[in-house]
């Protein structure tokens, strides 16, 4: 059932549809259930609006099953129907199981997922893509290790074969050969899969494997110039190109990750090679045909595509990632992505179900909030391997969070295989700016962020910084107000910013934003509910400028001004 590489998603918006959800999980155990929160209890995930959740499920390219009417998840989708090559899988099943439609994702598997669920219900999914059902293949989505030249040629190819038209196919397509094609060695319809630059003839589709391994060795600045020359003088197309590479000596090489990023390939590094022959022969195969471009550069064609991804090691990747307070919305498309890449996700537990799905072959490493130093060595370690590894915090990891201990271990540790790593930080939103854009502007004046904490700094600190910040007329978000083990200090920062502020100076306690449980309160300094607060809320306390006006329907708004009147 796992399609792409994500594991998916089963949708459900009531406790009537838990049972089939739960036979069909059983039988693809990488799928998490979602379920709508005050309607489904046991669910592996929560969401609380069914239209802005799966419409965040399919943006993120995650196969989807729905156990819903069809009607609701395709005006749910209808809007976002722009590029069916970019569609994820979405079926659709009854309540009861005994339909299964695949609705969404022809070109990747739907039908398939949808096949392997109605087997489940011991019955037959709805499949009508015509090509499919008479011919069991696709050409728009070859396997993997396959590149299609030109697929705008593909739809009517298969017209012509719907219409009674045969094939020849010149080339290895075993995924072709296997499918009920009418074969004439004749036919004026033909499809060539082949390591050359052709140009595809009228009523030809064209494949490129991806067969030809790069090896590389010292990361001359020119060698990107240098292979494409050598494959025009070769013959050879760009789009069979499997990977790069370069011994493991090369592994910081900043010129290798350029020339690797500009023509889109792995790159792999070998611990015990060390010429450009013996790299490319090594990843290709003892059967590949060899091509010397230079000492530097060599070429391998290889009789069979090459998964790049299992030969040598990568150079591990680190991303420290800001998940923001909780909405899925909020969440930005470079942390989706690196969230999408990963092969391992290290955090809290709890940030860890809120980065959502696994994908097949991903990992997750669960530590205790106050581990940090402990799960920074621990993600170092995993990168240094050669992984691509996402650490994940809440809000910003630069803000209070995990960006800090990373860089600290980092700085303080003699390992040099960890400054080899590939190391990036993904902002995010802020508690502080989640709770603000809830109820206003309250920041949209000069402003500052404090920690109540005084784990890692003494409260003498906390305290003096309060006293001045106040003193500065600054807008304060207060982060960690409050703890089990630390029940008076927000009560004591309230009493040092009443020394310079007004009683009745607004104050928003916001607790879990962006979360299911979200609470927003609206209160003054002087009266606000110290015994609400938890380590869930962040606390904003206005200026002397801020402002506060009853907003229509209930509630209010904060706004702090920007400008200040002048004498």
């Amino acid at each position: 059932m796992s399609q792409g590489s994500v594991s998916p998603a089963i949708v459900i918006l009531g406790t009537g549809s838990l049972y089939a959800a739960k036979r069909i999980q059983a039988n693809f155990p990488h799928a998490r259930i979602h379920g709508l929160a005050g309607r489904v209890d046991d669910a592996d995930e929560m969401f609380v609006e069914f239209g802005p959740h799966l419409r965040d499920l399919f943006q993120a390219n995650v196969p989807i099953v729905v156990l819903c009417a069809v009607g609701i998840v395709v005006r749910t989708l209808a809007p976002l129907l722009a590029n069916k090559l970019g569609e994820p899988p979405v079926v659709v099943v009854s309540e009861d199981g005994k339909a299964v439609v695949p609705l969404l994702g022809g070109l990747s598997g739907v039908n398939a997922m949808a096949t392997a669920i109605a087997e489940v219900f011991e019955t037959v999914a709805a499949i009508t893509t015509t090509g499919e059902v008479r011919f069991g293949v696709t050409f728009e989505k070859p396997p993997a290790g396959y590149v299609f030249k030109n697929p705008a040629a593909g739809k009517k190819f298969m017209s012509d074969l719907l219409a009674g038209a045969t094939v020849q196919i010149d080339g290895d397509a075993p995924w072709l050969r296997a499918g009920r094609l009418r074969i004439d060695p004749a036919s004026a319809h033909s499809i060539l899969v082949t390591e050359e630059n052709v140009a595809p003839a009228s009523d030809q589709l064209v494949y490129h494997p991806k067969t030809i391994c790069i090896g590389i060795v010292g990361a001359p600045w020119d060698a990107a110039d240098r292979l494409a020359v050598a494959l025009d003088k070769l013959g050879l197309a760009r789009e069979s190109l499997a990977g790069i590479f370069a011994p493991e000596a090369d592994i910081a090489s900043t010129k290798l990750r350029d020339m690797a990023g500009l023509l889109d390939l792995p790159l792999r590094f070998v611990a015990d090679e060390c010429t450009a022959e013996g790299l490319a022969r090594r990843a290709a195969g003892g059967a590949a045909t060899l091509h010397a471009i230079d000492g530097n550069l060599a070429m391998a064609v290889a009789p069979a595509p090459v998964d790049a991804e299992t030969i040598g090691r990568g150079r591990g990747r680190l991303a420290v990632i800001g998940l923001g307070p909780g909405d899925t919305q909020w969440l930005s498309p470079e942390a989706k992505f690196e969230l999408a890449r990963a092969t391992d996700l290290v955090g809290y537990e709890t940030y860890l179900k809120m980065a959502g799905p696994l994908r097949d072959g991903q990992h997750r490493h669960a530590f205790d909030n106050r581990e940090e130093e402990k799960r920074s060595r621990f993600a170092f370690e995993l990168a240094a391997e050669g992984k691509s590894v996402a650490v994940v915090s809440s809000g910003d990891p630069g803000i209070f969070a995990m960006a800090t201990a990373i860089l600290e271990t980092l700085h303080r540790a003699n390992e040099p295989r960890w400054h080899a790593v590939e190391l990036r930080i993904v902002p995010g939103i802020s508690a502080a700016q989640g709770a603000a854009a809830r109820i206003g502007a309250p920041l949209g004046h000069d402003f500052c962020v404090i920690s109540l904490s005084d784990v890692l700094k003494p409260w003498e600190t906390v305290a003096d910084r309060l006293d001045h910040a106040a003193a500065a007329d600054l807008v304060i978000a207060l982060y960690n107000p409050t703890s089990r083990f630390r029940p008076w200090q927000l009560e004591r920062a309230r009493d040092i910013l009443l020394k310079h502020r007004a009683s009745e100076t607004p104050v928003i306690c916001a607790k879990s934003i962006g979360r299911g449980a979200e609470d927003i309160r609206v209160s003054t300094l002087g009266t606000f509910d110290l015994s609400w607060v938890d380590m869930r809320t962040t606390v904003i306390v206005g200026s002397s400028k801020t402002e506060r006006f009853p907003r229509f329907g209930g509630g209010d708004w904060v706004y702090t001004p920007r400008h200040y009147e002048t004498n």
